[in-house]
């Protein structure tokens, strides 16, 4: 596919804040957070990953975060998140149904899509939710 993600992931970044991220991605990017990017930061495994709103090149802006000085300093590691048709939700409340699932996952205003399966696993409180094509996943 032609379509490059317009995620990437930033991992390895404790020695890095999250305002301080934020600072460094505006700096080598030159666009603004909120405006043209978001960063999720998930601190329990050490990543972020920052979401272009804006076009973007991201496989371009992975090399020039990985040649980046402060980047380096901080030892964290950059690349492009794969596209994908299938997502794993967890911590789903016990009484939830595959329907709900379903009905939320293409919700819109939820960055939802055309879902065409829900495997739904109330022991572990998880779904694995397969949308029609990629985009339906953001």
């Amino acid at each position: 596919s032609a379509e490059t993600s317009p995620l990437v992931v930033f991992e390895n970044i404790q020695k890095c804040s999250p305002n301080c991220l934020r600072l460094l991605l505006e700096n080598i990017s030159s666009l603004t957070v909120d405006e043209d990017f978001t960063v999720e930061v998930i601190p329990e495994i050490n990543v972020a990953v920052a979401t272009f709103i804006q076009s973007l090149d991201t496989e371009e802006f992975v090399k020039t975060c990985l040649q980046h000085k402060r980047v380096r300093e901080f030892k964290m590691t950059a690349r492009v998140l794969e596209l994908t048709r299938t997502i794993k939700a967890e911590n789903l409340p016990d009484s939830i149904s595959p329907d709900y699932i379903t009905v939320y996952f293409e919700s819109a205003r939820n960055g939802g899509g055309p879902v065409s399966d829900v495997q739904h696993f109330p022991e572990e409180n998880s779904a694995i939710i397969t949308f029609c094509d990629r985009k339906g996943n953001t």
